[in-house]
């Protein structure tokens, strides 16, 4: 049940980036189809410990294993979009919208996740 939710917290969040990413660029539903789409495979790295979620919001390589660079290189390139959309919209950077999602993301995350602490200490839920 809880998975249930916090998978639908994850969908309210890409629908509300489309939301605001539409208002600003057209390619925001191209963006968040992306993103949904690698969603599945994202958590298995995730679960496998192989990547976990930074303090600027973003993906990183926990584990040697780089077999999914390219996929990890696209969802941070979107992230960077979405954050950089919606700073413009509130006025204030860029890095600031990536900070607090990155504090969102932690408090979603599944137990096991990697997560990375403000002091940029790491650490598994």
């Amino acid at each position: 049940m809880y998975r249930q939710y916090r998978n639908r917290s994850v969908i309210l969040f890409l629908l509300l980036i489309s939301f605001l990413l539409a208002a600003t660029c057209q390619a925001g539903d191209d963006i968040k189809g992306r993103m949904k789409a690698r969603l599945p495979d994202l958590a298995t790295l995730k679960s496998q410990g192989v990547i976990g979620e930074n303090k600027q919001g973003y993906l990183e390589f926990k584990k040697a294993d780089k077999s999914q660079e390219a996929l990890i290189k696209e969802e941070n390139g979107d992230r960077q979009k979405v954050y950089t959309a919606i700073a413009k919209q509130q006025g204030v950077d860029a890095a600031l919208v990536g900070s607090r999602r990155a504090l969102q993301i932690a408090g979603q995350a599944d137990a096991g996740t990697w997560l990375q602490k403000p002091d940029g200490t790491w650490y598994q839920k």
